[in-house]
């Protein structure tokens, strides 16, 4: 089985061979090789020590020297070298406490998460497979590498990871591997939010997001987001809907492109619903408030998984206007873009098709056709290149002040008052058309 090394990782290898150590492309970089993708990055591991790895090559960075890992630079191009080693006791659920070095590569690769990223090959070896990842990849099944039990209590991260690759992947998680998840998630609350954040959103953008409902039946997200497991177990007796919410949340994701923050915003559109959910005398459910209370329940969520306040703020705001439903016509549109944020547009259509598509059969049809025609005044709007904010008014504060008025509130609210005014009739954007009405005392 060959697989076509990049031309500086044959030359790293070859020069630590040369030495007399042994050197292996390792990991993440052989299994996309080995399904036919383009690995991001290439990782090499050797029997030579970080000092002997420095001493071989001009250019070098102690990346992570204590776990054994020199990167060595070619050009401009970084490549992680780290010597083989064993791992010793973990106190974290995270980290070992120390590594010890040694010249086994079977050593090296039985310490390794799962099967699939335990393969090593150099060019003159071949592929060197001693836990069955290739037969893993071609079944399609993320496997641990030995005991499963004894890999996530070294590291609690592999629990989220399992899922994610199994998502990225289309594969499944081998019974072994998810039993001992469903025993051991609860250690996962050692973990920092940032790692989990980081294993959310590779799910979540993967092609296969469906993969929260592994995560919520594991019991992972009893533990890094209960939210969404009370969403699994809130019915919506409803005509609008057919799933519950976290079911109807799972299909809404698989109904909107592989964007962050579009994915986040499906994940949580409805977290609200649960607590929001009242039954009426006929055992109709409905849930009054949700968005509302939703994008407050979102912030919170992304501000405890660590998220930035860039994503925060365009989440949260799409989760407060997703079932905004503004009458379809040109006035009532552009004051819906000034209230709503103009960077909510065009997100918030696709936001809104997902939605639907995920609902019930009941009136979807005239639900999208609502969509599809508050999407073309939005578009004849940008086109026409209507005035949305004071920016673009006619009218500033200094033409007002040159006409006698004062600075202060009552100015800031007559060009607001103009500005309502062009919203309506955007024809009456030009100076000479506003002055004339505020000298007529329409602002007053």
């Amino acid at each position: 089985m060959n697989i076509q090394l990049p031309e500086k990782v044959s030359e790293i290898i070859n020069c630590l061979r040369s030495h007399n150590f042994e050197a292996y492309a390792v990991g993440g970089c052989v299994r996309d090789s080995l399904l036919g993708r383009t690995p991001s990055d290439w990782d090499i591991t050797t029997s030579a020590t970080p000092e002997e790895v420095k001493s071989l090559f001009s250019h070098t960075v102690d990346t992570g020297i204590q776990h054994g890992t020199v990167t060595v630079m070619l050009g401009h191009e970084g490549f992680e070298v780290t010597t083989y080693r064993i791992d010793g006791e973990y106190e974290d659920a995270r980290h070992p406490k120390e590594v010890a070095f040694t010249l086994s590569l079977r050593e090296d690769l039985k310490r390794r998460d799962f099967t699939i990223n335990a393969m090593a090959y150099n060019e003159e070896s071949g592929l060197v497979d001693l836990f069955g990842g290739a037969q893993d990849l071609e079944r399609g099944v993320i496997r641990c590498v030995g005991d499963p039990g004894e890999r996530f209590r070294e590291d609690a991260l592999r629990m989220f990871r399992a899922v994610r690759f199994a998502a990225q992947l289309g594969f499944s998680v081998e019974k072994n591997t998810a039993g001992a998840i469903s025993e051991l998630a609860g250690s996962l609350a050692r973990i920092s939010a940032e790692r989990i954040q980081t294993e959310l959103v590779k799910l979540l953008v993967s092609p296969h997001p469906e993969e929260m409902r592994q995560i919520y039946e594991l019991g992972i997200s009893d533990v890094v987001l209960p939210e969404f497991s009370v969403m699994m177990e809130t019915p919506q007796n409803n005509p609008h809907h057919m799933y519950s919410v976290g079911e109807h949340t799972i299909k809404a994701l698989q109904l909107i492109p592989e964007d962050k923050v579009l994915r986040l915003t499906m994940l949580l559109h409805d977290v609200a619903k649960p607590p929001c959910r009242i039954t009426d005398r006929k055992g109709i459910d409905h849930f009054p408030g949700h968005p509302k209370r939703g994008a407050q329940m979102a912030e919170k969520i992304l501000k405890r998984l660590k998220f930035d306040n860039d994503t925060i703020r365009r989440v949260t705001a799409l989760v407060l206007i997703h079932d905004n439903q503004p009458p379809a016509n040109p006035a009532s549109i552009r004051k819906a873009l000034v209230k709503d944020g103009l960077d909510q547009y065009p997100a918030l259509f696709l936001v809104k098709r997902a939605d639907i598509g995920a609902q019930s059969n009941h009136l979807r049809e005239s639900k999208l056709k609502y969509v599809d025609a508050y999407e073309a005044v939005y578009n004849q709007i940008m086109e026409n290149g209507d005035c949305l904010s004071l920016k673009e008014l006619a009218v500033t504060g200094a033409d007002l002040i040159s006409t006698g008025m004062k600075p202060g509130k009552e100015l800031g609210d007559v060009l607001e008052r103009m500005l309502q005014d062009v919203l309506e009739n955007p024809e009456w954007n030009k100076k000479e058309i506003l002055l004339n009405r505020f000298q007529q005392k329409a602002y007053f």
